[in-house]
C-alpha cells in the first residue's frame, strides 16, 4: 500500500491540474461604427485606447475576450447616422456624435447650450458625467433610441471662429455666413445679420474653400487635422467653450446579451476614455494653435468686454434647454443649476448667468 505524504499529494494534485485542459476564454464579436474617419481624434483613441484597455481587463479575468470589427469613415454609415446605426444594430457600438440629435437627444445639449463658461473640456466632461448619471433624462432618451448610455466626451477645448478674410473682433463676424453644428448656432443669433449655415466637421474645409460659408465654429484641434488654415487662416479666440458632442453607445439587444464581467469592463473603460480624450484635447490645444500660426494661420484675441457683449447678445438658450426638458417630464431646471453648479466648484465663472430668467 502506497503511504502518502504531504508533498507527495501537493505534487499530484498539481500533476493532475496540469493535465487537465485550461478552460477556454469566450469569444465576444463586437461590432464598432462612426462615421468619421479613423484620423479624428476621439476615433483614434477608441482603437489606441478603448479596445487595448477592454482587452487587458478581460485579460486579467481570463474569462471573455473581444474580437473587434472596426468600421468608420462611412464604411457603414455617415457621421450622422451613428445614433440609427446603433438603434437598427448596423453597429452593436458606436459614438454617437450627439449634436446633430438636438430633438431625440435634447438632454445632451447641456454644455452646447451654455457659452461662455468653460473652456476646459476635462472639467465639462466629467460635469456633464455625472448629471446623466445623477438624472434619468440622458439615459432615458438613448433608451428610447434601443441604446444603453455608458458615457459622454468632450473632445474640444473650445469652440472658436476660423474665417477665411480677416478679423479683428466679433463686429467683424457682422453678415457672415457661420458653419457650425447644432446648438451652436444658436450663438450667432447675438450677432447681427449673421447666417448660421449647418455643416458637419468633414464637410467644414470644402465650405470655406468654396465659399459657401465665410467662418465656421470648430476648435483648434479639429482644425490642425482637416488643414482649416489652407483655407481659413484667420481665427478669433472668442472661447465659446467646450462642448459635449460624443457618447459612447451600446446597442440594447446586444447588451441584454453580454455577461456581467463584459458590461462592468466596458462601463469602466467608457469613463476611462472619457477623461482619457479630454486629457488629450487639453494637451493638444496649445500645440494645435501653434500648429494653425506656422500653416500660416493669424489668431486674434477677443476682449472680455466683447465676450461679454456677445453672451448678453444671445437669446438665453440655457433657459430655453432647461423648459424644453421640464415639458419632456424631465428635471431641465435642476440639472442646469446642478450642471453650472458642478463647474462653479471647478473653478469656471459663467460670462453671463443662464440660470437667470
Amino acid at each position: 500500500m502506497k503511504r502518502w505524504t504531504k508533498k507527495g499529494l501537493i505534487g499530484a494534485a498539481f500533476a493532475t491540474a496540469m493535465a487537465l485542459p485550461a478552460m477556454a476564454e469566450t469569444t465576444i464579436n463586437a461590432v464598432v461604427i462612426d462615421g468619421y474617419p479613423d484620423r479624428a481624434l476621439w476615433v483614434k483613441e477608441f482603437t489606441n485606447f478603448f479596445i487595448p484597455e477592454v482587452d487587458k481587463r478581460l485579460a486579467e479575468a481570463g474569462e471573455y475576450k473581444m474580437n473587434w470589427q472596426e468600421n468608420y469613415g462611412g464604411s457603414i454609415v455617415k457621421p450622422k447616422g451613428v445614433l440609427e446605426g446603433v438603434q437598427l444594430g448596423l453597429g452593436d457600438i458606436g459614438i454617437v456624435t450627439t449634436i446633430f440629435h438636438s430633438s431625440k437627444l435634447p438632454s445632451q445639449g447641456i454644455s452646447g447650450s451654455t457659452p461662455f463658461v468653460a473652456s476646459d473640456a476635462r472639467a465639462v466632461a466629467q460635469a456633464v458625467d455625472e448629471i446623466a448619471r445623477e438624472f434619468p433624462a440622458m439615459n432615458n432618451e438613448f433608451a428610447a433610441q434601443n441604446q444603453v448610455y455608458l458615457a459622454t466626451g468632450v473632445v474640444l477645448d473650445t469652440y472658436q471662429v476660423f474665417c477665411t478674410d480677416e478679423v479683428s473682433s466679433v463686429a467683424d463676424l457682422e453678415g457672415k455666413k457661420i458653419a457650425g453644428a447644432g446648438l451652436n448656432l444658436r450663438y450667432l443669433e447675438g450677432i447681427k445679420d449673421a447666417a448660421g449655415v449647418r455643416g458637419g466637421l468633414t464637410d467644414f474645409y470644402n465650405m470655406l474653400q468654396t465659399g459657401l460659408v465665410d467662418c465656421g465654429m470648430l476648435w483648434p484641434e479639429a482644425a490642425k487635422t482637416f488643414k482649416i488654415a489652407e483655407v481659413a487662416p484667420y481665427m478669433l479666440k472668442a472661447d465659446l467653450g467646450a462642448v459635449n458632442s460624443k457618447t459612447i453607445t451600446v446597442n440594447a439587444d446586444y447588451w441584454a446579451g453580454l455577461p456581467d464581467p463584459v458590461k462592468d469592463v466596458l462601463q469602466e473603460v467608457a469613463i476611462a476614455y472619457r477623461d482619457h480624450v479630454a486629457g488629450i484635447a487639453m494637451d493638444r490645444a496649445e500645440a494645435s494653435r501653434d500648429a494653425y500660426v506656422t500653416d500660416g494661420g493669424t489668431i486674434v484675441d477677443v476682449s472680455a468686454e466683447d465676450r461679454a457683449a456677445w453672451a448678453n447678445a444671445m437669446p438665453n438658450v440655457a433657459q430655453e434647454w432647461a423648459a424644453n426638458l421640464n415639458d419632456r417630464g424631465e428635471a431641465g431646471t435642476d440639472m442646469l443649476s446642478a450642471y453650472l453648479g458642478k463647474l462653479q466648484s471647478a473653478g469656471f465663472t459663467p460670462v453671463r448667468d443662464w440660470t437667470a430668467k
